[in-house]
């Protein structure tokens, strides 16, 4: 009756297809299987008549935020981040940045892509377009806060002005027991002291300092081919940053190369959508070939 989709990138993305397709109640800890075709997904999810039920972390806080209010109500999402390892980090040091410093991220333990995806900004990205598929919401409508502490996960702004936030530890076995209990709330050992907590500080992003979330917004808008060329670029971006065969700062340039080249256009199935993706592999992987003069990274989707 219910399914985890949590195999790593696009190759989920046949699995969690034919799960919802079978009418089965899918808890989703796969965020790229949203940004790459999110708007079938959720489609067929619609046409079945089951939820999708988010395990990541700030779409779970936004799910439970939103049980406070209608739809109609919501004023806009507001997704925190915690800014990464190089959020103070001036940018005239990111040529500097290495790999291991990239992996050190201050508030999670997670796996290398996501880890650098938060480095710089563009697992923030992916999430701003996996909660316009899965609330069924405008980029307009998504905002991003910096919120170094994590203690906050996400926030839903309503129209009379109220806010609610969903706060916790940070600790993914709270949003897993949610999407698995869903509807009801069962106990847990999980504890969160409200008078540990010393401040909790917000800013704005700096789109500049960090190109992905602006690429990731541009993207969203657009849709369809998009943003499966977002996701398929980043990841071969990702992979050559973390053999060496490029730098920290070169990443955000060779996803938007890659992104601009793509035609915009809606795709149609599931097929198109795996087509489009190891075609945007293959020349993201030419292109880091030509930056790094070694032979192209490999441009299979990832499974581990």
């Amino acid at each position: 009756d219910f399914v985890v989709s949590a195999i790593v990138g696009v190759a989920g993305l046949e699995a969690t297809y034919e799960a919802v397709k079978a009418g089965k109640t899918v808890g989703l800890a796969n965020k790229e299987c949203l940004v790459a075709a999110g708007e079938l997904i959720t489609a067929e999810a619609r046409r079945q008549g089951k939820p999708l039920l988010p395990i990541d972390s700030e779409h779970n806080a936004v799910h439970q935020c939103l049980r406070g209010g209608r739809m109609d109500e919501v004023r806009r999402i507001w997704l925190t981040a915690s800014g990464g390892p190089f959020l103070n980090t001036p940018v005239s040091k990111f040529a500097d940045i290495t790999v291991a410093q990239a992996l050190n991220h201050p508030t999670w333990k997670m796996g290398n892509r996501i880890t650098i995806d938060s480095a710089t900004l563009m697992n923030k990205g992916f999430e701003v377009i996996e909660a316009c598929r899965l609330f069924n919401l405008p980029p307009a409508q998504i905002s991003v806060i910096v919120h170094p502490q994590s203690t906050i996960h996400s926030l839903v702004e309503f129209v009379d002005g109220s806010i609610l936030a969903q706060l916790s530890v940070t600790d993914m076995r709270l949003p897993i027991l949610y999407a698995l209990t869903y509807p009801d709330r069962i106990p847990s050992d999980l504890n969160f002291s409200l008078s540990d907590l010393r401040h909790l500080d917000f800013s704005p992003p700096d789109m500049e300092k960090f190109p992905c979330l602006q690429l990731a917004f541009e993207a969203a808008k657009a849709g369809g081919a998009k943003t499966v060329a977002l996701n398929a670029a980043d990841e071969i971006a990702v992979s050559a940053f973390l053999e060496g065969s490029i730098r920290f700062q070169e990443i955000p340039i060779l996803i938007e190369e890659v992104v601009s080249e793509t035609p915009a256009g809606k795709l149609e199935s599931i097929r198109e959508v795996l087509m489009l993706d190891r075609s945007v592999r293959t020349i993201a992987a030419e292109k880091v070939a030509s930056l790094s003069g070694r032979s192209p990274v490999s441009v299979g989707a990832r499974k581990n």
